[in-house]
C-alpha cells in the first residue's frame, strides 16, 4: 500500500456566506468517492471582528485507512496548504498574512467580490481596500489562482456563490475527488437542489474558461446613445465633464426636477472654462451637495417598489418582511417643514440642545399598509424641499463653499481643487452630520482666511493648500483626529498672522 497523504483545504468565510454547508459537500463528496476524510469548523464572531474558518482534509489514496484511521488535525500548518477557497477576496488576504498559503503548492480558488468589512464601512472617507493589491498577492502566493467573480455568476444563475465555488473547487482539480461525486453531494444535501447544481455547472464552466488559451479581448460595446435634453444642456461644457454632468443631470431630476438639475448648471458654470480637474471636482460634489438625503428623500428610497423586488430576488423568498429602524431627531423632522414656519423653534432648539438634539427612535414595517403609508406620507413634502427649512440650512452652505472655491481659484488653481474637494467631509446623519458639517466650514474659513495671509505676504499659497490637505485628511480618519485638525488650522492662522510663513508651511505638514 502506498503511502497516505493528507490534502487540505482551507475555507475563510464571513457569516451568511454557506461555508457550513460548503464544508458538508465535500466531506461528503470524498466520503462518497471512498476518501477518509475529516471536517472542522472554527466559529469567529460576526462583522469581521473574528475569523470563521472550515478546514477539510482528505486521505489519499483511497484505502488510506486500511491500517487505521489517519492523524487528521483540527488546523491548517502554515505554508503546507493545498487548497485555499476563498468566498471573498479580502479573505484570501487576511490567510496570507497569516501565512497559510505557499507559491510552491497552494491552489487558490477565490471569489473577486467584495464585502466591505467594519472597519471599509467606518471610515469617513474611503476605507475600502484596493482590489488590485489583493489580486496580485493571490497570484504572488498560489501554484494556480482561479479567480472569479462567483456572486454575479450564482446571481446570474439564480443560485449561491458557495454553489459556484463548489463547482471551480470540482474543477480545479486540486482535490482527487471525481466531480460526479460532488453533484451527488448537492443531491444528498437535499437543499435547494436544482439551483445549487445550477450553480455548480457555473462554477465549474467558469474554471474551465480561465485554464483554456485566453480568447481575444471582445470590441469595446457602442456607447449609449445621449438624451438630446441632456446633449443641450451641457452644450457649453467641455466633452470631458459631460459623463459626469449627465449622471448628475439624472440624479438631481430624480431627486427634485429638471429645474433643480437646471439650477445645478447654472451654479456650475462659472467654472465651465476651469481647468478639466477643478471642473469635475466642482461638478461632482455639487451634485452630492444638492442631493442631501433629507427625510423625504429617505421616505422615497424606502417606499420603492424596486426595493421590495431587489431584496425579494435576493432572499429568493415568495413573501418578506421587512422593518426598517428609522431614528430622526429634531433637526430632520423641522427640516422638512417651511422655513417661515419653523425657524423660530428650530433656533431655539439650537440653543436649546447645542450638543445633541432629542430623536425619536421607530421600527416601521414596510411591508404592511399602515407601516408603508406611514413612511410615503413624508414623500407628498417633495414639493415643500424648495421653501424647506433643511433647504435653506444646505443651500446657503453650498454657497459658501462655491464662492471659496471662486476666491481661491482667483489666488491658485491647485488650492481652488483642494476647497472643492473639501466638499467630501459633508455626510452622515443627525450629530455626525452636524460634527462634520461644522469641520467643513472650519476648513473653509481657515484655508481662505490663510490664503488672504499668504497673499498679503506675497503669494505662494503652500501652506494654504497643505493646510486644506492635511485638515480634511484628519477629520476622515475619524473623531480621534479631529481635534489635531482643529488645533493645526490656528497655530497655521498663527503663525501666518506673525509673518512667518516658513514656520506656518512647517506647521502644517506635522
Amino acid at each position: 500500500m502506498s503511502e497516505p497523504r493528507l490534502v487540505s483545504v482551507l475555507i475563510p468565510a464571513v457569516g451568511g456566506q454557506g461555508g457550513g454547508v460548503l464544508l458538508d459537500w465535500i466531506v461528503d463528496a470524498a466520503l462518497l468517492d471512498g476518501y477518509p476524510v475529516h471536517g472542522t469548523s472554527i466559529p469567529g464572531v460576526a462583522q469581521r471582528t473574528g475569523s470563521t474558518t472550515y478546514y477539510v482534509e482528505i486521505a489519499t489514496p483511497r484505502d488510506a485507512a486500511d491500517d487505521g484511521e489517519p492523524n487528521f488535525s483540527l488546523y491548517p500548518v502554515p505554508g503546507a496548504l493545498d487548497v485555499l477557497l476563498a468566498a471573498e477576496l479580502l479573505e484570501v488576504g487576511r490567510m496570507i498574512e497569516l501565512g497559510f498559503p505557499s507559491p510552491a503548492r497552494t491552489t487558490i480558488v477565490a471569489s473577486t467580490h467584495r464585502l466591505y468589512s467594519i472597519h471599509e464601512k467606518m471610515a469617513a472617507g474611503d476605507g475600502t481596500y484596493p482590489v488590485e493589491p489583493l489580486r496580485a498577492a493571490a497570484q504572488a502566493f498560489s501554484r494556480r489562482l482561479h479567480a472569479f467573480d462567483a456572486l454575479a455568476l450564482a446571481r446570474e444563475h439564480g443560485t449561491e456563490a458557495n454553489a459556484v465555488l463548489l463547482g471551480a473547487l470540482a474543477g480545479s482539480g486540486a482535490l482527487p475527488v471525481a466531480v460526479e461525486a460532488f453533484r451527488e453531494a448537492i443531491q444528498k444535501k437535499g437543499v435547494q437542489v436544482e439551483a445549487n447544481l445550477r450553480g455548480f455547472d457555473a462554477g465549474l464552466a467558469a474554471v474551465a474558461r480561465d485554464t483554456a488559451a485566453a480568447p481575444a479581448p471582445a470590441a469595446p460595446a457602442p456607447a449609449p446613445a445621449a438624451d438630446p435634453e441632456v446633449a443641450r444642456l451641457t452644450a457649453d461644457f467641455p466633452e470631458s465633464a459631460r459623463p459626469t454632468l449627465a449622471l448628475a443631470i439624472a440624479r438631481l431630476a430624480d431627486y427634485q426636477s429638471r429645474a433643480y438639475a437646471e439650477r445645478y448648471l447654472a451654479r456650475l458654470r462659472p467654472f465651465a472654462a476651469s481647468d478639466p480637474a477643478l471642473l469635475t471636482a466642482v461638478a461632482r460634489w455639487l451634485a452630492v451637495l444638492m442631493t442631501y438625503e433629507d427625510a423625504v428623500r429617505v421616505a422615497e428610497l424606502k417606499t420603492r417598489m424596486s426595493r421590495f423586488e431587489r431584496i425579494r430576488r435576493e432572499t429568493r423568498a415568495g413573501e418578506i418582511v421587512v422593518t426598517d429602524f428609522l431614528k430622526p431627531d429634531l433637526d430632520e423632522i423641522f427640516g422638512v417643514l417651511p422655513y417661515r414656519l419653523i425657524a423660530p423653534v428650530a433656533h431655539w432648539a439650537e440653543r436649546r440642545w447645542p450638543h445633541g438634539r432629542p430623536a425619536l427612535g421607530q421600527h416601521v414595517k414596510t411591508t404592511t399598509v399602515s407601516g408603508y403609508l406611514r413612511v410615503w406620507l413624508l414623500t407628498l413634502l417633495k414639493p415643500l424641499r424648495p421653501i424647506s427649512y433643511r433647504a435653506r440650512e444646505e443651500h446657503a452652505r453650498i454657497d459658501r463653499w462655491l464662492a471659496a472655491v471662486a476666491a481661491c481659484l482667483a489666488w491658485d488653481r491647485a488650492l481652488a481643487l483642494e476647497v472643492a474637494r473639501a466638499a467630501q467631509l459633508v455626510k452622515g446623519y443627525g450629530d455626525v452630520r452636524r460634527r462634520m458639517a461644522a469641520h467643513f466650514e472650519r476648513l473653509l474659513t481657515s484655508v481662505v482666511q490663510a490664503a488672504r495671509l499668504e497673499e498679503t505676504a506675497g503669494g505662494g499659497f503652500e501652506a494654504s493648500r497643505t493646510l486644506a490637505v492635511r485638515y480634511r485628511g484628519l477629520v476622515l480618519e475619524g473623531p480621534d483626529a479631529e481635534a489635531r485638525a482643529v488645533a493645526l488650522a490656528g497655530e497655521v492662522l498663527a503663525r501666518l498672522g506673525a509673518a512667518d510663513r516658513a514656520g506656518a508651511r512647517a506647521a502644517a505638514l506635522l
